[in-house]
């Protein structure tokens, strides 16, 4: 075998090797990450965070304040392989779907448990806010990450704490 045939299967049996590892870990860490985000869910789902600007009728609020919580993800090697064969015909780039979802969701989780921590009862006129992040290549046009930023205004309701208290 000459070196110039061994180069190219060396080169492409890496390429092989780092796609493989890559969807490996980005799997295991994607699917960690969802059973870390359905547990902290199932915790925090009593802590209503609302899109509404009006309160409704029979809300009493004692205290309010800005609450928030964001999140900086970024592809692994993979999903950007993928999304770059995918970029040179066009169309729906699923790789980047489930990474977008895992954002918003833990934006969302964050936002609530700083809402806990503060001790309100409900998250009124709940937003999210999404920007790409760090250009990964030279021409500006790939991105390493994306932000997402879940904000809102954080009450105290007492109608909400006392019904909480009553369910148990």
């Amino acid at each position: 075998m000459n070196p110039d045939t061994f180069g190219l299967i060396f080169g492409l049996g890496f390429t092989a090797l780092l796609l493989i590892v890559g969807f490996v870990a980005g799997s295991i860490a994607e699917s960690r990450h969802y059973t870390s985000i359905r547990s902290r869910e199932q915790a925090l789902v009593k802590l209503p965070a609302l899109t509404f600007e009006t309160l409704p009728a029979g809300w009493s609020v004692e205290r309010s304040g800005l609450v928030a919580g964001s999140v900086v993800v970024s592809p692994d090697y993979f999903k950007r392989f993928l999304a770059g064969l995918r970029s040179l015909i066009g169309g729906r780039l699923r790789a980047y779907e489930s990474l977008l979802d895992r954002a918003r969701r833990e934006a969302v989780l964050r936002m609530k448990e700083d809402a806990r921590k503060r001790g309100f009862t409900a998250i009124a006129n709940a937003r999210l806010e999404t920007s790409a992040i760090v250009s990964s290549r030279r021409d500006g046009k790939g991105i390493s990450g994306v932000e997402v930023l879940a904000y809102g205004t954080g009450l105290v309701v007492p109608e909400l704490a006392a019904r909480r208290s009553a369910a148990g």
